[in-house]
């Protein structure tokens, strides 16, 4: 879907440069676009493979498993149907602290992971649960600690001060969690009642 996204966006913007006659500046632009993706890649590996060491430390001292432990819990008590499968929730557990770390390339693949060991346990093969939706919205929310993607976006942009938006950072994706939440509670209560109403 998305490279259809970006297929129509690439003709859209060779039609329009045709008709304004700015055929000239579209080449540049191209040209431009593409060296200032490569210096952006660039100026950002350093501080990305900074972080994806300190994650690599963080796990083999074991912060990672104890901040997992320690999330358990409330985890637990988010996805239920999970709290008794270690398997799903270990790997809940590190995506999650993966992306409280802000390490959002390492939280991708445990997701899927996590996801994958969620579906295992799964009754209904053909549609996610509730503790799996929940999964979802947490994952998307990103409660992040240290935003490290970001930062190094923003270093790379050549901000003096990348990580000062760590507060707004922290308010932001709390209540982007908190109403993904609640959201989800209250759709599924409602699901709930249609269902029980119609097996009446």
């Amino acid at each position: 879907m998305l490279n259809i996204i970006w297929l129509c966006m690439v003709i859209l913007s060779v039609i329009c440069s045709i008709v304004t006659g700015r055929t000239g500046e579209l080449s540049n632009s191209v040209g431009n676009g593409a060296d200032k993706a490569v210096q952006l890649i660039i100026s950002m590996a350093g501080v990305m493979c900074l972080w994806s060491g300190i994650m690599k430390i963080a796990e083999r001292s074991g912060l990672t498993g104890l901040i997992a432990k320690l999330l358990s819990p409330v985890l637990g008590r988010l996805m239920p149907e999970y709290k008794n499968n270690s398997a799903a929730m270990n790997a809940v557990s590190t995506n999650v602290t993966a992306n409280i770390l802000g390490l959002g390339n390492a939280a991708t693949p445990l997701g899927i992971i996590a996801m994958k060991e969620m579906q295992k346990s799964n009754t209904l093969r053909s549609e996610p649960n509730d503790s799996m939706i929940m999964f979802v919205l947490i994952n998307t929310a990103s409660i992040q600690i240290i935003p490290a993607t970001t930062a190094a976006l923003r270093q790379a942009a050549g901000s003096a001060q990348p990580y000062s938006i760590l507060p707004y950072v922290w308010i932001a994706s709390g209540i982007a969690l908190c109403v993904g939440m609640i959201s989800a509670k209250i759709f599924s209560a409602v699901g709930k009642i249609k269902k029980q109403a119609i097996n009446k």
